[in-house]
Formats: structure tokens, sequence, C-alpha cells
């Protein structure tokens, strides 16, 4: 790319194009998008109702709503019973993450069960696709959690600088002597099981680092001279902040926000496999793997799969994580 070329680049601009000389880092971003993807169209890809059914004369689409008519239909049991023109399209996984069959159960791998059955006669994959919801739904929202408090206080704290600086400073030094996982597991334990008080918590615990990111950015920014321009002009403190000082300072919190959401799908993982995660019947993986300990001599399935899937989405956005790191170093732009 030329230096005219370069010149009419926006700054992410840049760092998109380095982001993508880097393999591993796009690797990584296709992973994590793939994720995304199965998590929102789970109930297009496993469900035990039809995709589509065309029946008495009438077209339906079972997975996407609920009808009264079918309310309590067997659809399996509908699928053989259907006369000439009509039919069901089914998901390409026919059950769903709930559905048991105790006469399958700890199947192997097969072509009726493509990563196998647990101990109740549940799908395997069918409960990993679902579990894939629950692990990116509390990596997004607890990190988006620790995001506006660390943002906000980091902000704060870098602007106002003296007793509120050694304030916030002070509670973030406490927070961080604690073992965070095991304040986790020690707040969850007062709590009703739930998703939610899982995201809160995760959430609440783990703004630290990007707050004294955040404060570093406004430390070096608020002497710049847009600054002392924008309070030359009268703009109030909320304004400076808002429009002038975190625009600039959040390119480093993105970074950490990606690194934040794999180490909060870690953490929910261990709650879950520990039994202080989301409350059955609603999958996770680390339910999954937590239902191995018991089988973990024959039934191999159950470890290999769920183990695989929190290692490669972990690691996908790890690689994001540190691709964006790189392609943000101004040294390296070329």
């Amino acid at each position: 790319m030329g230096i005219e070329d370069r010149k009419n680049l926006t700054y992410w601009g840049m760092v998109w194009r380095q982001l993508k000389r880097n393999r591993l880092a796009m690797v990584g971003l296709f992973v994590t998008v793939l994720l995304l993807l199965v998590a929102i169209f789970a109930p297009l890809l496993a469900n035990n109702r039809p995709l589509v059914l065309y029946y008495e004369n009438h077209l339906y689409f079972p997975a996407l709503f609920d009808y009264k008519k079918l309310h309590n239909v067997d659809f399996k049991e509908l699928k053989e019973e259907l006369k000439p023109g009509e039919y069901a399209i089914f998901p390409p996984v026919p059950y769903s993450a709930t559905e048991y069959d105790l006469t399958a159960t700890l199947e192997a791998p097969s072509k009726k069960h493509w990563l196998g059955t647990d101990d109740r006669g549940r799908d395997v994959l069918a409960r990993m696709i679902y579990g894939a919801r629950i692990s990116l739904s509390v990596g997004f929202v607890a990190v988006s959690i620790a995001a506006v408090i660390g943002v906000a206080l980091g902000a704060i704290s870098g602007y106002f600088g003296g007793i509120v600086d050694h304030v916030i400073n002070r509670l973030i030094e406490i927070i961080l002597t604690i073992p965070t996982f095991f304040l986790i597991i020690a707040i969850i334990a007062f709590l009703p099981p739930s998703i939610y008080n899982i995201m809160a918590v995760i959430g609440l615990t783990g703004w630290t680092g990007i707050a004294r990111l955040v404060r570093a950015e406004i430390l070096k920014l608020k002497k710049m001279e847009f600054v002392l321009a924008a309070k030359a002009l009268g703009a109030s403190h909320a304004r400076i902040i808002s429009r002038h000082l975190l625009p600039n300072a959040m390119a480093p919190v993105l970074v950490s926000v990606v690194f934040g959401i794999a180490g909060a799908i870690l953490t929910e993982s261990s709650l879950s496999f520990l039994g202080f995660g989301v409350p059955p019947p609603t999958p996770s993986w680390g339910d999954i793997l937590s239902q191995s300990r018991d089988y973990i001599e024959f039934a191999w399935w159950l470890t290999i799969f769920p183990g695989l899937a929190i290692f490669i989405s972990i690691t996908a956005y790890n690689l994001v994580g540190e691709g964006l790191r790189d392609a943000m170093d101004p040294k390296l732009f070329r």
C-alpha cells in the first residue's frame, strides 16, 4: 500500500489492515464469529420440533413459533403419520437440549447421535449447541458490566485525581488482594442459582483491570492541548470526559474486553463444573464436563467434546485479543 493510500485510512482502518495480516488472529476471529452464529441460531440447528411442517393444508414453523393447535404434539410420531403431500423438515440435530431418552443412555457417538448421549439419554451435540448460548451470554454480559464500571471509575479517577483517585485506587487494590474465583464462589453460595446472578457477580468482580487501563490513558490525555482548549472554552467535566477523553482512551479497553470474554467463559465453565453454575436442566459446557466425572473410564465423549469446546473458544478469543493488541501498536503500522 502506498503512502497516499495509508494517509486516507482512519486509525481503525489501519488497525483492521494490520489485523488481517495476522493469520492466527483471523482464524480466532472466524471461530468466534462461528460460535456466535451457533449460539444465535441454536433453535434452527438442534431442535425436536420441525423447522418447516406442512400439515392439513397449513404451513407451520414449529421451531420458531408455538402454535396452539400443535401444543402437545409429538412431532416425531406425527412425522410417521403424515399423509402424501405433507412433510416435516427437521434441523440437522433433531433433538432438544433437554429431551430425555432413558433407552439410549451413555451411547457412544454414532450416526444417530453424532457426539453420543449422556447419562439421561440427552444428545450431547444438542446440549453443546445450546451450551454455547450460555457461555457466550455470560462472557458478553459479564464483561459489559465490568467494562461499564471499569470505564466509569477509571475515567473519574484519572480525570479528577486527588482524594477521588486515592479512594478508587485503594478500592481496586483491596479487590485485587482477594482471589477472584473464590470470591465469586463465596458470593454465589449465598445467592439463588441463576445465570443472571453469575453474570452479575463475574462482572462486578472483573472491572479492576479495565479501570486501571482507563485511568492510565486519561492521565496521559488530560494534559494534551485539545483537553486544555475544551476547558478554556468552558466545557463541563462530563462533556470533556465523554466527548474528548473516553473516545481516545478506548483502544486498550477493547483488547482487555476481548481477553475478559475468554476469562468469563472459563470462569462460568469452572463454576458449572463445581456445581455452582447455571441450574439444570439448562445446558452448559461446564455442566456436561462435570457429568463425565462418574463415567470417565468409558464415556470418553462426555469429557473430550465439551473440554475441546471450552479450549477452542478461549483460545480463539485470546488469539483475537493478542492480534488486536499488536494491530493497535502504532509502531507496527506499515
